[in-house]
């Protein structure tokens, strides 16, 4: 069983020492029209992330490398767009960049695009069951070729004893391989979420409609985890 981050002592801590260790961070959204009651909920749950990285790297290794999905730029061009992109996981990485933690980018500009293209003729919807196919295999390969990307410039980047902290959706489809220790950053605000996300999702349309989020933001996903 995987100990969880409160329960790692020193001793069994050191374990990991020369391992390459990821720290997963997962993306929660918020947008102009979120209710207070939403908005605090996301407030809370940057702040315990931050809270529960920093103990990480406190107990498990501090953070060599920081790595944000959907940044194609690299150095401050990157983070300009990730601050407009992403003001709370930015907000986490500038500390430590500022610092000199160095922001490394994973995404293959490309791969990205494609991914992309592929997803919004998804959402459109298809007559065709032969179209629907092909748009869906092809979003699959899309996909699964940019987290192979993304693991890769990881595990390049990476050497042994280092960390680093990946930031992504929590719907990602990634396959980590076994060289790197994954420790999922999940903070008790993360079920609050979900749990309001599903009540609003309960409720009739039209009292919903004004609460909820895009659905890519709602989705929700599996990744093996170290739970903190």
């Amino acid at each position: 069983m995987t100990p969880e981050l409160g329960k790692i002592e020193k001793p069994e801590a050191g374990q990991y020492r020369d391992r390459k260790k990821l720290y997963l961070v997962f993306l929660i959204f918020s947008w102009p029209e979120a209710p207070k009651e939403y908005k605090d909920k996301f407030d809370l749950y940057w702040q315990q992330v931050a809270d529960q990285l920093a103990g990480l790297e406190a107990k498990i290794g501090p953070v060599n490398y920081l790595y944000h999905e959907s940044i194609t730029r690299p150095g401050e061009e990157g983070l300009k767009t990730l601050a407009k992109l992403s003001p709370a996981s930015f907000n986490i990485i500038d500390e430590r960049h500022k610092q000199g933690v160095k922001f490394e980018t994973v995404e293959g500009e490309e791969l990205l695009k494609e991914s992309m293209d592929w997803q919004r003729l998804l959402l459109a919807g298809f007559l065709s069951q032969k179209v629907a196919d092909i748009v869906s295999n092809g979003f699959i390969a899309a996909t699964k070729a940019r987290y192979e990307h993304i693991i890769n410039r990881i595990t390049e980047t990476l050497k042994e004893g280092e960390a680093g902290v990946l930031f992504i959706r929590e719907e990602h489809t990634a396959q980590f391989p076994d060289e790197l220790e994954i420790f999922s950053v999940m903070p008790p605000a993360l079920d609050d979420i979900h749990r309001w996300l599903r009540e609003q999702s309960a409720k009739p349309p039209e009292v919903a409609e004004k609460g909820k989020p895009e659905k890519s933001e709602a989705k929700k996903g599996k990744t093996r985890k170290k739970k903190p």
